[in-house]
């Protein structure tokens, strides 16, 4: 991917003073002979050239990275939500089995206080009947006693030829008065006992079938919590597994640009080391030459030249090399402009160069400075150190030439 270098526009003419001032501020970045450029950039036909396509490519990538970004967090948040829901599904399940338990003992306990209350009617029954024959018993010994008439204590001395007689006809009479009315009482307390067996057990009945309701009615409500949560799981599901289609097409298109650019890339690094083999040659000192006055700043690869790129004007070239490669003065002048990275608005560890006439040339995205302000330089002089300071994705030199202010093709002074 290209390095994103900014427009030095307005900020640079600021910098620079008057269009006339021979002091202007411009900044430059390195390129390729205008031999190479001039055909892979010709568009009198309304033509595509490699570059443009490239770049095209390129942007299509950042807009699909971007995308595929968007989509990861979007599924891992799918993924976060659809975990917490299993989470509360599982533990909806534990509740229901606690409640089904809870029901299933209740439905017990209901079974035997329906046993027991049935028991208890059994036995009022029994106590009921038993009551009913001890009454009749009383009643027909009441209506003997009155038919043959109630014996008074003289009727009984009369009768009986003794003391002993008279005490053992008393002693009987009321002996059998006495005993039916004993059975009759005990008659009465196992019935009242009966009847309070049977509210008992009718109220524990009650209450047991009133909490086995309870527990009935919250088993729904579990199960219809869990039902929706699980309808809500399956639906972030169903979307997860949208997105992570998605995702896989936009990786399937990335891939695809990727190797297009890929493509691009040979083609024109083929073309530009054609030109350069056609255009240039190399000086004793290693560094590249053109075809006309300045040298090239570093040896390295043109990733980007002068001109048209993502919708704005690319006013300089970028060419990689490895972090610390030295970087040469591409003509004589003074050093006019030295700039750390938090003063240069994007451009890095930046340093600019004049050359008298209104010529400028600056040097972008240094990793180090390797000049001052004010030295006088000859072409061929280290000035700095390629780097990956500023707005930059990678290690390269960004080179502009400028006259009076104005960006111009570095090609044309290679």
């Amino acid at each position: 991917m290209f390095p994103l270098d900014p427009a030095p526009g307005a900020r640079m003419a600021a910098l620079c003073g008057g269009s006339g001032d021979k002091t202007r501020l411009i900044l430059a970045t390195v390129g390729f002979s205008l031999v190479a450029w001039a055909g892979l950039n010709s568009d009198s036909q309304g033509a595509v050239s490699p570059q443009q396509e490239l770049d095209r490519a390129e942007a299509r990538i950042e807009k699909g990275k971007d995308r595929q970004g968007v989509l990861t967090t979007e599924i891992d948040s799918i993924s976060g939500q659809i975990s917490s829901l299993e989470i509360q599904v599982s533990g909806l399940r534990q509740e229901e089995a606690a409640a089904e338990s809870d029901l299933a003992n209740k439905e017990a306990e209901l079974e035997t206080a329906i046993s027991e209350l049935q028991r208890s009617v059994r036995e009022l029954k029994v106590q009921r009947r038993h009551l009913n024959r001890a009454l009749i018993s009383l009643r027909r010994n009441l209506v003997a006693i009155y038919v043959s008439g109630s014996p008074d204590l003289t009727s009984l001395v009369l009768a009986s030829s003794d003391y002993g007689g008279l005490i053992a006809s008393s002693s009987y009479l009321e002996a059998i008065q006495n005993e039916t009315e004993d059975f009759a009482e005990r008659v009465r307390i196992l019935r009242d006992q009966a009847q309070d067996s049977v509210e008992r057990n009718r109220s524990a009945k009650e209450t047991i079938e009133k909490a086995r309701d309870e527990i009935a009615l919250r088993e729904r409500e579990l199960e219809l919590t869990r039902t929706s949560l699980e309808g809500r799981q399956a639906s972030l599901a169903s979307a997860r597994s949208d997105k992570v289609a998605l995702l896989g097409g936009i990786e399937v298109g990335i891939e695809k640009q990727e190797g297009i650019a890929e493509e691009l890339k040979s083609q024109i690094q083929g073309t530009i080391a054609e030109a350069s083999s056609t255009s240039g040659t190399a000086s004793p000192s290693g560094t590249k030459t053109g075809t006309g006055s300045m040298i090239w700043p570093i040896d390295g690869t043109l990733t980007s030249p002068f001109g048209p790129r993502w919708g704005t004007t690319h006013e300089g070239l970028d060419i990689s090399a490895p972090g610390g490669t030295p970087i040469k003065a591409a003509d004589s002048g003074t050093v006019i402009l030295i700039q750390s990275e938090s003063e240069s608005g994007g451009y890095g560890n930046f340093t600019c160069l004049d050359h008298g006439g209104g010529l400028s040339t600056c040097y972008a995205h240094q990793s180090e400075f390797g000049t001052s302000v004010g030295a006088a330089v000859s072409q061929g002089d280290v000035i700095g150190y390629v780097g990956n300071t500023g707005n930059s994705f990678g290690d390269h030199l960004h080179f502009e030439v400028r006259v009076d202010g104005v960006a111009q093709d570095p090609l044309e002074y290679l």
